[in-house]
Parts: structure tokens; sequence; C-alpha cells
């Protein structure tokens, strides 16, 4: 089927809440742990509180077709204050809460907000130091009012008093609310999505109702969710995953969402909630397939030999059920005492005991990772797409471990000879605020051109490489992904990020950041002293595990494919570096040109070389590691 045969429910997000309000007036709408307990809001509460902020937003001078920008965390507030704007004919925009300042002033200008909501202190400080920046800006508003009595700035309110503002509004202008829900149109402007600038500054994808909810059915036809599901809100809401599958599933299928505390406290509020539905980045995964192996080596003998005794069960089981096979009775058997023994607690620690639905995108998943999660009874997910538009996903009953799912109905999609993937579907955005050439390029025809490498099978599954760009070659014509081999190495529980060089050159290499956590349990068992991040990223010890980790690897690849030299660089990358985006991708050509010289010494006949780079600590200070490293070569 073609994708302009596609039709989609002629809705806006807030005429979805007035109708899920009279729906389901006391159902839960919303959690959020708040203080060491659970606040619950019904629809109609999470209603009233969006028609209060409305209305004060009304009052305040929020006409339609204005902008809104929002900072922070997963919060209600973050997506009530959404909906008010949208209910007002506005639309908003995303700003990740760990931008600084000038990313912030960049966002806020770029989409032109008029309004800018935010969560705290901290974010108040930020747009406080650049307000002489954001000329268009009339108020700054904030949530979370800790800290801030001393604050007097005439530009900031506070969401109570906008929200008390609104309700005396409203008494003026009975029904204004509802009349202004009336208006909303299916093409109006909805959102503006800023991509995650791995290749520049972020563009602002545009989209109306149109593209959001010919996404939203899309995904439903393959996963569908009512409103007995319980969503974790834990991406980004700046992201369109979370938009996608959060907000807009929340709306079209009556989804309730949860709110961790905060992020740090997310493994601890996710068993909690026991959710039905969660969406991690691949980091995510790869963090907990490494939180697993870690306890597996922490834990006593027994366990740790009833756990490598049940594991190749789930394996089997699970490849059975990758291929399509139907387990016999023996291996449900056996799998099911393997689950009682072992896999359930493992699941029930990871706060996924009740899942139904987990998904994984952003950076491609190792198919380690991805068989261990199948093994041990989390029927994990793969979709693959852009802020710009959905591409593939798993099904539920046809996955292949390699690909990233199965193209998505009414899409299509064209691989040129170069690999390149070029993708047309209903839920395309419409284009990038104010950037007519980039519209112009990356949506020539009507086909948005991915910048991805990659290739689809006569099934339909699709195989994604790497970036274009980023797809290699060696000096002697040899041709390789580094992602593939990346995403292969982030399987081990002792490796966090790392990114390969080679390019025109004789061999690959590697710059390794060291899971610290695991590496320290690890060295602290053996005895091995250390000080510092920097100090065992070179103790000849971690050198040799880490040497371990890669020649697993090399032994699975084509020699040309093999890393023969690495570094463990003696510190984390860091988004606040923009080494990383903020959806934890590395920024390859930056971290190439950052470390030059490491990336010289890897190519150099010395096993030494002195790395020095600036830093910007948390509390804003800068200042510059210098430090000695070692260059490993691999037999």
């Amino acid at each position: 089927m073609a994708a302009t045969e596609f039709k989609w429910e002629e809705q806006t997000t807030t005429k979805l809440l007035k109708r899920n309000v009279e729906r389901w007036p006391d159902r839960v709408w919303m959690r959020k742990k708040e203080f060491g307990f659970w606040q619950t809001y019904t629809w109609r509460q999470g209603y009233q509180k969006v028609k209060d902020f409305s209305m004060g937003l009304k009052a305040l001078g929020f006409e339609r077709g204005d902008m809104l920008a929002i900072q922070g965390d997963n919060n209600p507030q973050w997506f009530w204050g959404e909906l008010a704007a949208q209910a007002l004919g506005g639309a908003v925009s995303g700003v990740h809460s760990g931008c600084s300042p000038d990313e912030v002033a960049y966002l806020v200008n770029h989409c032109e907000a008029s309004f800018v909501l935010v969560q705290d202190q901290e974010q108040v400080d930020k747009q406080l130091k650049i307000l002489d920046s954001i000329p268009r800006v009339k108020k700054i508003i904030y949530w979370d009012d800790k800290g801030m009595r001393h604050y007097d700035d005439p530009i900031l309110m506070s969401w109570d008093e906008v929200c008390q503002l609104g309700r005396e509004y409203e008494q003026s202008h009975p029904g204004l609310f509802e009349e202004e829900i009336e208006k909303g149109q299916p093409n109006d402007l909805a959102l503006i999505q800023y991509t995650s600038g791995t290749t520049g500054l972020p563009k602002g994808a545009i989209f109306d109702y149109h593209n959001l909810f010919a996404s939203n059915d899309i995904f439903y036809a393959s996963y569908p969710m009512s409103e007995k599901d319980e969503w974790l809100s834990f991406v980004l809401p700046g992201w369109m995953a979370e938009q996608g599958l959060g907000l807009l599933m929340s709306m079209a299928r009556g989804v309730c969402m949860n709110f961790p505390e905060k992020l740090e406290t997310v493994p601890e509020n996710i068993r909690e909630i026991g959710p039905s539905a969660l969406f991690y980045p691949s980091t995510m995964w790869e963090w907990n397939a490494s939180l697993i192996q870690n306890r597996i080596l922490e834990t006593s003998a027994p366990k740790r030999f009833l756990y490598n005794l049940c594991l190749p069960v789930g394996y089997k089981v699970a490849d059975m059920k990758l291929n399509d096979q139907e387990p016999n009775l023996f291996w449900k058997a056996m799998y099911g005492l393997c689950d009682l023994a072992v896999f359930r607690a493992l699941r029930d620690r990871l706060g996924l005991s009740k899942i139904r639905f987990c998904f994984t995108a952003g950076s491609t998943l190792g198919p380690e990772i991805f068989r261990m999660m199948r093994a041990i009874g989390l029927d994990l997910l793969q979709v693959y797409g852009a802020s710009e538009t959905g591409v593939s996903g798993h099904t539920l009953t046809n996955i292949k471990v390699d690909s990233v799912g199965m193209l998505n109905p009414y899409t299509t999609v064209r691989i040129l000879n170069d690999g390149h993937i070029l993708a047309i579907a209903p839920s395309r955005a419409l284009g990038y605020y104010k950037n007519e050439k980039a519209t112009e390029e990356k949506f020539a025809g009507g086909w948005y051109q991915t910048g991805d490498a990659g290739y689809m099978d006569d099934e339909g599954h699709i195989y994604y490489l790497d970036r274009l760009e980023y797809m290699a070659t060696l000096r002697d014509g040899t041709h390789y992904a580094p992602s593939f081999l990346e995403s292969r190495l982030k399987f081990s529980p002792y490796i966090k990020m790392l990114f390969t060089v080679g390019q025109g050159r004789d061999f690959i290499g590697a710059v390794i950041n060291i899971d610290y956590d695991n590496v320290g349990h690890w060295a602290e068992r053996r005895h091995i002293p250390y000080t510092t991040f920097a100090d065992l990223s070179q103790r000849p010890q971690v050198c040799e595990l880490i040497k371990g980790e890669i020649e697993q690897l090399n032994a699975k690849v084509p020699e040309a494919m093999r890393i023969k030299k690495f570094v463990n660089i003696p510190k984390e990358f860091d988004p606040d570096e923009s080494e990383l985006t903020r959806t934890m991708k590395i920024k390859r050509e930056f971290l190439e040109d950052r470390y030059k010289t490491i990336v010289s010494a890897i190519y150099g006949e010395t096993d030494k070389a002195v790395m020095e780079v600036p830093v910007v600590y948390q509390d804003g200070r800068q200042g510059v590691i210098k430090a000695d490293i070692t260059v490993n070569t691999l037999d």
C-alpha cells in the first residue's frame, strides 16, 4: 500500500484530552513519585491542571501561533504545559535539562519562543544568565519552587501563580478553554523537535497533528496498547520517541504515564511502577546487560553456577523463537524451571516483571545484548528511525537479531548504490524550521534522506550499518562499519563507551571508556589499588582485562576488521563537553579531532603518549586533564 493511502484520525492532542476526560474521568492518567510518595492524577485532575495553566498563559498574552519552550526532566508539568500551549493553538519545543546556557539560548531563539517553562532553580539560573540574548521571551515560568524564594526578577513566575491567574481569567471568560480547543485543526503546527546534532547545530523538525497521529497509528498497528497499559516516561521529553510513544500513546490509547522521582532513581522507581511498556535507548539496555553480568560476577558461587546453568537454556529457547520455531515440551519445561530459578528474579530486579512491550532505538544494539535480554524473558524490540520519521521496527512475530526490524506499514524506502537509506511515510516531518536549504536537501522529492547506510533483505528487514559519512575504508581498500564493532564491544561489562578509528589507515584502533563501577569492583576483588578513574584506566591489569574483551571480538570478525591497538582514555565522554549528544550518541568527528593526539599515538611507534584536554566540571568550572596513557597492542 502506498504511503498516500494511509488514513489517520483527524484529531489534535487536546481534542483527545477532552474526549479522554469524558471517557475515563476517574481513571489514573499520571503518576509521579515526589518526596518518597506516589502522587496520582486522574484524567479529570490532569485536565484541570492543563486548563488552569492554559488560561494563565492566555492571560499573560500567549496567542495562537506562539511558541512555548520547555526545559526540564520528565514530569507531569512538562506535558501539562505542552498541552496547555497546544490548546491555545500554540506549539512546543523541548530543551534538554542538561543543555548549557549557550545551547539553551540557541534553541530558545531559533524556535522563537515567547514563553519558557522550566523545571527548577538550576534551569532558571541558566535562563537569567542569557536573558539579554533571548529578547522575545515574555515570561519564564518554573514548576519547582525550591530555592526560589529570594528571586524577584519580574520576568519570573511560578507554575502555581500562573495557574491561579488562569483560574481567575477563566471566571471572566467561561468556556474559552473549550472554544480554543475546538479551533484546533490537524494541520496546525504542534511541535518543533530538534535533532540530536551529531553533524552540526541541531535542526528543528516541524510536525503538525497529521504527522503525529499518522506516526502513532502506524506504531499502534504493530504494538497494540490500551488504557490498561502502564508507560514509564523516561526518554527525554524533547525527543520524538517520548512524544510519539509516551504522550501521543496516552492521548490516543489512554495509556497511563508514570514518572520516576528523578533520573538517578529510575532503577529503584521502575520496580515500584512495574510498567507494561517502556522505551530505553540502546545505552540503557547495554547498562542493564552490564549490570546483570557484574552482579553475577559478584554473587556467591552457587548462584553463579545456577545462572551459568540456566542461561544456555534461555539462549536455546530464545533462538528457537527468533527462528520462528515452537519449542517442544521438553524445552518449554526446562525454560519454565530456569525462569522460576533465575530469570524471574532478574526481571524483577530490573523492574521489568510485568513488561509486555520493551523497545530500543538510538544507536544499534549489539545482537549479543539483544539475545541476552530475550534469553531472560524480555521480548525486546528494536525500532529504527530519526526525529524526522520512523522507518522500521521488529514486529511481535518476525524478528531478526541483526536487523532493525521490518519496514513500517505505509512506509517506502529506497536504498541507493552507496547504501544510503531514503524513506517516505505519512509520519514524515514537514521540513526544518527556518532552514529551507536543509529542508530541500534532506527532503528532496518528498524522500527523507536519513544519512544512514544499510540494506534491506527480500523479506523487508532493514539492516543498519552506520552513518553514511562514518563508513570507513582502510588503506588496503577493506570496508567496515565502525558502529558494528563498537556495538559489539559495548556488550562487555567493562566497556562503557568507545569510538574506533581507521579511515585511510593500515589498521583499526579504538579509544575506550572503561565502565568505572564494574572495573572498579573487578579491581577491588583482585586487591588492585587505584585512586582515580584516570589511575584505574591505566593500570596494567585493567589494560589486560580490556585486551581480553577485544580479543573475543577479534576472534569473530575477519582479519582485516580486527582491532589492532587501543587506549583506555582517562576520563568519561561527556555531553556537557559536546563529546556526546543529549541522547548519548558519540559525536565521532568531534571526538577524533579532540583526541587527535591519542589517535596519532595509536598509529605511532611508541607505547606511551600524553593526553591533555579541557574539561567542564558539574559546577561549571573549567579545567584541563593531563595524563600519561598507554597504547596497547593486540597480537
